[in-house]
């Protein structure tokens, strides 16, 4: 059985879906998933689809992008985190991609992330893009490493996911890894330790070979495991294995 560790299933196009959604992701061999909070205007629905999917968790966050809706403090978010079914804080971090100008809310919003998460003692899911340093940097001086997390959808160098790693974090690998062009995502999957690797789709984007460009899903996420144990020369099952077993030892919340 595999476990798609970061997705969206709340998002219109996915939601429409209903229970057919459901269906496919069990045939695929898809146990569990975890929708990931990105505003907490959207968290009434990511906790109701929670609520009625025993195998569906949830986290509490606000992505790096968003700019419009609350803004809110460490206290705040580790009280909505108290939600039976949230199990991490996030998705939160830094964009630098579409915010160029680097500006301090963002590591401001980000700072108070981790502090949340240490409030109330559940892990991150760490998004970066085009900030690896700064991200780096806040989780050391914050403390990042006191209750780890995740970086999800992974896409760095070596070099970052091994500091990642010695803070006490998972790396996850999403459909990127089995674009063919991907070669420094696939070279830190080939080498991140199997005790600290989760996959994921952050569906509905993403989506992997041979579906991309198409509506991605929880019933995609064996692509990705597929191509990870290609990379290491193991078996899919091992993969499967080892990525749900992950899952469930970092989000302590979740229950299989």
């Amino acid at each position: 059985m595999f476990v798609d560790s970061h997705c969206h299933i709340d998002f219109e196009d996915l939601a429409a879906r209903g229970d057919a959604l459901f269906d496919t992701m069990r045939e695929a061999g898809v146990s569990h998933a975890l929708c990931a909070g990105v505003s907490i205007e959207r968290l009434p629905g990511v906790f109701a689809l929670a609520e009625t999917h025993p195998n569906v968790f949830c986290s509490v966050g606000v992505h790096p992008e968003h700019t419009e809706g609350e803004d809110p403090s460490a206290e705040r978010l580790a009280e909505l985190a108290r939600h039976p079914k949230a199990v991490a804080i996030g998705e939160t971090g830094l964009d630098y991609y579409w915010h160029k100008d680097q500006p301090e809310w963002q590591r401001e919003r980000f700072r108070r992330h981790i502090r949340a998460a240490k409030l109330c003692g559940k892990p991150l899911i760490v998004h970066t893009r085009e900030a690896a340093a700064d991200t780096l940097r806040l989780m050391r001086e914050e403390g990042a490493d006191q209750v780890g997390g995740v970086m999800h959808c992974f896409t760095e160098d070596w070099a970052t996911a091994q500091v990642a790693l010695a803070l006490n974090f998972y790396v996850s690998f999403s459909g990127v890894v089995t674009f063919k062009n991907a070669l420094q995502i696939k070279d830190v999957a080939s080498r991140v330790p199997l005790e600290r690797l989760l996959i994921e789709t952050d569906a509905p984007y993403l989506a992997p070979a041979p579906y991309r460009g198409k509506l991605n899903q929880p019933a995609y996420v064996p692509h990705v495991a597929a191509e990870i144990a290609r990379l290491r020369r193991i078996p899919v099952d091992e993969v499967a294995r080892a990525s749900s077993e992950n899952f469930f030892r970092l989000f302590t919340g979740a229950r299989r």
